[in-house]
């Protein structure tokens, strides 16, 4: 029988809970090298509550269940009993938005994320979802990571949108009443930054790079890239779009569906090292920091795939947000601009990439001055398709991210992920922007639409 964790309070640190996390997997278990792994990561909990504390689930349910200690006790059980997903294990773990606050927190350095990766490919495998998610979770897969199809479908949602009140009231079509509402008003024509070529220096070559140009992100905002190509350019960097390059497979990777991962991931592996044999490559340059995070772990996606383990591992290390690789070009510093922002760290930014301070660093260099919200640890409640699947949780979130947001009074916000950006825009009226289109900006580039 599941033992079930106690409701504790944040941050609470009970006895019973001090020592190690105890496993009992047999060896013909452990043979599987994806329980092995999560055997190992399971038995470096010590339980200590530390998580709940910076679990947005937890901080807004209050549920021991919805806290990362809660939710490993859940993947344990199933996974030591060698047994299908439950009903109650796939909420919980469904409620997860994989913002890895709990890593950044924790003491013992369970890497969570690679656990529940592999809770949710288990729960995909053993797990008939009811007929409705089914639905709603194969219209995501089969149109979020295909710009075209992205396009088309938010073409379609404009004339839908007046339907989308009805939709929510009836079960069968909440999800995508849900979706209607998210969608943007208009949708921006595509944009020759996402054509595969290569875009040359103004001056001097200094650097050459790949340029990730992603699957939801050019078609809402194709600007992000195009002020991404105009900086690079103007300082000296050759930017080269890809050809055979597509979505880098998150969407898909956290719906626990690894096989279109993988596929995704074997794709941009081979389109990107094709580009880095042929002419070199400084860095693959990504402006979604959600899409970073996964492609700096195509390494370890892949490593059991002989044919591609080194290949993806070499793409995993030349892997950079644009931020990290913007910090080593040493861009000068600029006057004062008597603009305030306010920085809200994605937290695939902060906690998946651990990036913090080169954002930050960036915009104050460029003139900004640059405020940092309060619980900027908290998710704004984006997280890929967690908007959509989980509306009322992520509603609460990003409700409670626009007010800490707000009190800083920022003349705009800054951020580093498109997610993060549509979620936050739809709460507030305040201007928010990428971070590179402001550094655009103050470095030569037009004032920001936005603006």
């Amino acid at each position: 029988m599941l033992h079930r964790p106690r409701r504790a309070a944040p941050g609470s640190a009970d006895e019973e809970w001090s020592s190690h996390l105890q496993t009992n997997f047999t060896p013909a278990q452990l043979a599987d090298p994806h329980v092995a792994e999560s055997e190992a990561i399971l038995r470096k909990c010590v339980h200590c509550g530390f998580c709940t504390a910076t679990c947005p689930t937890y901080v807004t349910l209050g549920d021991e269940l919805d806290s990362p200690r809660g939710r490993i006790y859940l993947i344990k059980d199933m996974l030591e009993n060698d047994r299908a997903a439950d009903k109650e294990t796939v909420t919980h773990i469904d409620r997860c938005l994989s913002c890895l606050a709990c890593t950044t927190t924790c003491p013992s350095g369970v890497d969570y994320m690679h656990l529940v990766d592999h809770a949710r490919v288990h729960i995909e495998k053993t797990y008939r979802r009811p007929f409705k998610d089914r639905l709603v979770r194969s219209v995501l897969a089969a149109v979020l990571p295909y710009p075209q199809r992205f396009r088309l479908s938010l073409k379609a949602a404009g004339l839908a949108r007046p339907f989308a009140g009805l939709m929510k009231r009836m079960p069968l079509l909440k999800t995508f009443g849900v979706m209607l509402d998210l969608a943007p008003g208009s949708v921006p024509e595509p944009s020759a930054s996402a054509i595969p070529g290569v875009h040359s220096p103004k001056n001097k070559r200094v650097g050459r790079v790949a340029l990730l140009s992603g699957c939801a992100q050019p078609v809402l905002k194709p600007e992000i890239n195009e002020a991404t190509i105009r900086l690079l350019t103007r300082f000296g960097v050759e930017v080269v779009v890809s050809s055979g390059e597509g979505c880098c497979g998150a969407l898909v990777h956290h719906m626990g569906r690894e096989n279109q991962a993988l596929e995704a991931a074997r794709r941009n592996v081979d389109a990107w090292l094709k580009v880095a044999d042929e002419g070199g490559l400084d860095a693959i340059v990504i402006t979604a920091s959600g899409c970073g995070t996964t492609i700096k772990d195509y390494g370890h996606m892949l490593r059991l795939d002989p044919d591609y383990a080194e290949k993806a591992a070499r793409v995993s290390a030349l892997a950079k947000d644009i931020t990290e690789y913007l910090a080593t070009l040493d861009l000068p510093e600029q006057e004062a601009r008597g603009m305030t922002l306010a920085y809200h760290s994605a937290c695939s930014m902060q906690h998946g990439q651990k990036i913090t301070t080169a954002p930050k660093q960036l915009l104050k260099r460029a003139g900004f001055l640059v405020r940092d919200p309060a619980e900027g640890h908290l998710c704004c409640g984006s997280a890929g398709t967690y908007n959509i699947l989980q509306p009322e949780i992520s509603a609460k979130l990003k409700a409670r991210k626009v007010r800490n947001i707000e009190a800083t009074k920022p003349d705009a916000i800054a951020t580093g992920n498109i997610g993060c950006i549509t979620q936050i825009a739809s709460g507030t009226k305040i201007p928010i922007l990428h971070t590179v289109e402001l550094l655009d900006w103050a470095y030569g580039g037009a004032k920001p639409e936005g603006l």
